[in-house]
């Protein structure tokens, strides 16, 4: 979500990044991770247990190669699984897993406070089917999740990076496509919500060109004429957060698009 998708670029981190971490931008700018009272003991009591640990490449947020995620060790179970990138506060997760117990919830989220208030949320929902990695999300995607494992993908309010120079930076391009649609089953379902109409049809460009997507909501792209063919109902899972009413109050329009990963 866009008040918590801006964690620093790792590439500030150390002088000794090898050349390959400068290459592609990050969607994210690492935002302080210092803890409240109430969030420090959130994390103290449930982060062993539900924040996964992962073996880093170079910096904090990096997954090295060679790591692997065993969903029947994590969660004691096998059951669908449901990813969402860029978790926020966790407010969406949290809620909606208490709603589904028998669904496995996984967050990719950077920022320290929100994976925080993930942990306090969902345990005070008593879900006990949420799990964490605090790593840079196409990194998890290409080396941490097995292909064709995730029933549901989220992507939820990411950083628009409105400015047109910065249009590099988003998170939802042609490969961050590719990359989707390797680690989601034949059928299964990718979620997104952009409280900024560019970049809402910039989104329906890049994953209706790569064609592994089918629409649930079919239509031409948005014109001044017709400005609400195409997207998807608000889905009802989905809790209002607080960021998604202030957008709302400061008269931007979220826009939902859901997808079905193709099976043919």
């Amino acid at each position: 979500m866009s008040e918590t998708n801006t964690p620093a670029s790792d590439a500030s981190q150390s002088s000794e990044v090898p050349e390959k971490f400068h290459r592609k931008p990050l969607s994210f700018v690492r935002r302080g991770d210092r803890l409240t009272p109430r969030r420090e003991k959130a994390w103290e009591q449930w982060a062993p247990s539900r924040i996964l640990q992962v073996p880093r490449q170079v910096t904090d947020t990096s997954v090295a190669e060679h790591a692997s995620f065993d969903q029947e060790s994590v969660y004691g179970r096998m059951a669908p699984l449901v990813v969402e990138i860029g978790s926020g506060l966790g407010e969406a997760m949290a809620h909606r897993a208490a709603e589904v117990p028998e669904h496995d919830f996984l967050a990719v989220e950077v920022y320290t406070p929100g994976l925080a208030d993930l942990l306090m949320k969902s345990a005070a929902n008593g879900s006990q089917n949420v799990r964490a990695v605090q790593a840079n999300a196409p990194e998890v995607l290409d080396h941490f999740l097995e292909p064709a494992s995730l029933d549901e993908m989220w992507v939820f309010f990411p950083d628009p990076w409105h400015k047109k120079k910065h249009h590099k930076r988003r998170l939802v391009s042609a490969h961050f496509v590719d990359q989707v649609a390797s680690v989601i089953k034949p059928g299964g379902t990718w979620r997104l919500a952009t409280d900024w109409q560019e970049y809402a049809i910039q989104m329906r460009q890049v994953i209706e060109a790569d064609g592994r997507f089918e629409n649930l909501n079919p239509g031409p792209l948005a014109t001044d004429s017709a400005p609400d063919q195409g997207w998807a109902p608000r889905w009802e899972g989905r809790t209002l957060t607080s960021f998604e009413r202030k957008a709302r109050e400061a008269g931007r329009i979220p826009r939902d698009l859901t997808y079905r990963r193709r099976t043919d």
